[in-house]
């Protein structure tokens, strides 16, 4: 039970997949006294019931406090639940392309909303929820956790300390490998109208990094793109085609969520990522100009044979480097399944070589390189998201790294991949401004003013 007179965050989830599961089990455990998930906004009633089982697990006893059940809300009925439920904040975890109605109609409903990364897949839905949050007033929070990873933190100390003096230049390479990259070619997100593709709903992990680091806005971008690897026009032949094949019965929450699930919505979690149907890129590189005169150079492949990231950071007076290797290789052997995301699990497995350590290297010019400790972390994600979970539901404290995400900072990370993928079919270089991206865009010159 809760400290007596304490009122807690009423909850409901928008969207019962995998990623959900992070935010259920923050309100199931650590952070059950102050927050109760009172609603399930979902259509698949498989989904629904592995989550009313888990709560049911792992709950403590205030979860059926005089006979009180989850309620089960379809998402055309979103605004009645808010309004029948009392529901303060709404999260939401459906996919990419529904995020902005979603968004949208909480926020004019009366609730807050915490919102998985990416905010929305088009420009026309970064409008919408940035007037929505002009209109109301209402808060909106982007859980962007690689910021709370303490790596990234370290180099973002680094930077703000001055030691590098200022940023003229970022590298960053970001790699997938042959297990997780593919995932994302199995599973919805290989249809570019429901994901934005990769530049838009995996990097925009990556350039909210970039600009945090940067502490800037982009306001010019850059790209190509090609599918060079996936897809239908380039399945392998033979038995080398089998190890991309996933079976959901491997993993017992994966199958929970989704084998046999189909029947309700028709949607299959385990496609083959070489099979007709992929729309999105897996080889891209983008070139992105800040207001501030820094420059970042970012790619992404999704099919290495091993997965992590590189990034350099160059300033007036020195470079920073931060290497991460999240799983060195992937080693098959009878048997043998692969955790699909290393970096969404904490301890090692058998069947692959995992993290190898991260490394920060900071040098001045006329000196000596210097390595710089990087502390532990929690939970997954490079240990960063026991961190962000604390902040989103007991609410930030004094932070001088400014991890804390809001409605800039997703249009921010948003705008970068939303031109690539202009700039990628036009062949030309896009100005973030022309976009016209928020709620405030009299001024074209400043087109995220006021969405901070």
């Amino acid at each position: 039970m809760a400290p007596a007179g304490v009122e807690r965050t009423r909850y409901a989830v928008v969207g019962t997949g995998h990623r959900a599961q992070m935010y259920v089990e923050a309100l199931c455990g650590p952070h059950a006294d102050v927050g109760r998930i009172v609603a399930w906004c979902e259509p698949n009633p498989q989904r629904v019931a592995y989550y009313d089982a888990f709560v049911a697990e792992h709950a403590p006893v205030w979860w059926t406090d005089q006979g009180r059940t989850i309620a089960v809300v379809e998402p055309a009925a979103l605004e009645r639940m808010i309004a029948d439920h009392a529901i303060d904040r709404v999260i939401v975890t459906a996919p990419d392309a529904e995020h902005a109605d979603l968004v949208v109609r909480a926020l004019r409903a009366g609730a807050d909303v915490v919102l998985e990364k990416p905010m929305t897949t088009s420009v026309d839905g970064a409008r919408a929820i940035s007037a929505a949050v002009a209109e109301t007033g209402r808060e909106l929070v982007l859980t962007f956790n690689y910021r709370y990873s303490p790596r990234n933190s370290a180099l973002r100390a680094v930077i703000t300390s001055g030691e590098i003096g200022d940023v003229t230049a970022v590298h960053l390479e970001w790699v997938l490998d042959t297990v997780h990259g593919a995932d994302y070619f199995r599973r919805w997100h290989r249809d570019r109208d429901r994901s934005g593709g990769l530049l838009v709903h995996k990097a925009s992990h990556h350039f909210d990094l970039a600009n945090w680091w940067v502490d800037d806005e982009p306001a010019t971008v850059s790209a190509q793109a090609r599918r060079r690897f996936y897809g239908a026009e380039h399945a392998p032949t033979g038995s080398s085609h089998d190890p991309f094949l996933i079976d959901l019965a491997d993993d017992p929450r994966l199958a929970a969520l989704y084998q046999g699930a189909e029947r309700h919505d028709g949607y299959r979690r385990d496609q083959d990522p070489f099979a007709p149907g992929v729309t999105i890129d897996d080889t891209m590189a983008v070139l992105v100009g800040y207001r501030g005169g820094a420059m970042l150079s970012y790619s992404l492949t999704a099919y290495g044979p091993w997965e992590g990231y590189r990034v350099s950071v160059t300033g007036t007076r020195g470079r920073a480097e931060l290497e991460v290797v999240e799983r060195a290789a992937i080693v098959l052997g009878e048997g043998a399944r692969p955790v699909v995301d290393p970096s969404a699990v904490e301890d090692a497995t058998p069947d692959a070589v995992r993290h190898r350590g991260d490394r920060l290297v900071v040098q001045t010019h006329w000196g000596a390189a210097r390595e710089v400790e990087i502390p532990a972390g929690e939970g997954a994600h490079g240990g960063g998201d026991a961190v962000m979970l604390r902040d989103l539901f007991r609410g930030p404290g004094t932070d001088p790294l400014g991890r804390a995400a809001g409605l800039g900072d997703g249009v921010a990370a948003t705008a970068v991949g939303l031109a690539a993928n202009v700039s990628a079919r036009s062949g030309e270089t896009v100005r973030v401004a022309d976009l016209v991206l928020t709620a405030r865009s009299d001024d074209a010159t400043r087109p995220f003013e006021g969405a901070r």
